[in-house]
């Protein structure tokens, strides 16, 4: 029986949780496990479902749930499959949510921003959240990517990663690119590495559509900036354009890093 509003009940979706850990616990496979294992450097926590067994276990529990449960309940399940720490019980939690997707608002917007410091734990989240999830608030005008100024000073990496990373989606909706190369000044001196890769990536796509935009940025932040980043967003360049971006010498040495002339009101 459903809840107010129709909203399930706590205990039908206290069943559901269950019923997703049953599963996972039922299908776990070692050997799948540790053969991910190795791309994630801060660890990984999993049960070990291969692709056959989670693509099953999201007909089952996702789509099947569908019409019982809405917005708000894909939320407070989202929020409990997050605490675990479990890799497949955080692929449910955002699966979940992009079943309502047409539900969303800004407010679920932020709430899912808080995914990104108490519940996702690694790349791959990050950047399934930002291409699956934030691509829908951008494309249907519900949030833009000042909605995210607060997450470029985030104490998660992960929600600072997210930044550049669900900006790469706005590309496609704008033609109007300097905007939003500014809105990346305060993460370019970032010392994560995997917002640094996050910056170099968007850095790189964006290059693809704007070259002479993108190559000004870049100038300005040669000698700063974490050279992880130049790396990933001149991959695509010829060795004489990668050449452009090498960080000046001074006295037979690198130039140490400091902030460019413009960005902190210098």
């Amino acid at each position: 029986m459903q809840g107010v509003n129709g909203m399930a009940s706590k205990k039908q979706l206290e069943t559901i949780l269950a019923d997703i850990r049953a599963y996972c616990v039922a299908n776990a496979d070692e050997k799948m496990r540790a053969k991910y294992a190795k791309y994630f450097k801060e660890g990984y926590d999993a049960y070990g479902l291969g692709k056959e067994k989670w693509e099953a276990g999201k007909e089952k529990f996702v789509d099947a749930n569908r019409e019982k449960l809405n917005l708000k309940d894909a939320l407070k399940l989202g929020d409990v499959l997050l605490e675990s720490g479990k890799y497949e019980e955080a692929s449910f939690a955002i699966y979940f949510a992009l079943a309502f997707k047409d539900s969303f608002t800004k407010e679920t917007f932020q709430h899912m921003g808080k995914w990104l410091e108490k519940g996702i734990r690694n790349w791959a989240h990050t950047d399934i959240l930002c291409s699956l999830v934030a691509a829908e608030f951008f494309k249907n005008n519900i949030a833009g990517f000042e909605e995210m100024a607060s997450w470029r000073e985030s104490k998660t990496k992960w929600k600072r990663r997210a930044v550049p990373v669900a900006m790469i989606d706005i590309l496609k909706l704008t033609k109007e690119y300097q905007p939003l190369l500014d809105f990346l000044d305060p993460l370019m001196m970032d010392d994560e590495e995997m917002v640094q890769k996050g910056l170099g990536w968007f850095l790189r796509e964006t290059w693809k559509k704007q070259p002479q935009v993108v190559e000004a940025f870049l100038l300005k932040w040669k000698d700063a900036a974490p050279r992880l980043i130049f790396q990933y967003a001149t991959e695509k360049m010829t060795k004489e354009g990668k050449e452009r971006f090498r960080r000046e010498k001074k006295n037979g040495k690198e130039r140490c890093r400091s902030e460019p002339a413009g960005i902190r009101g210098d």
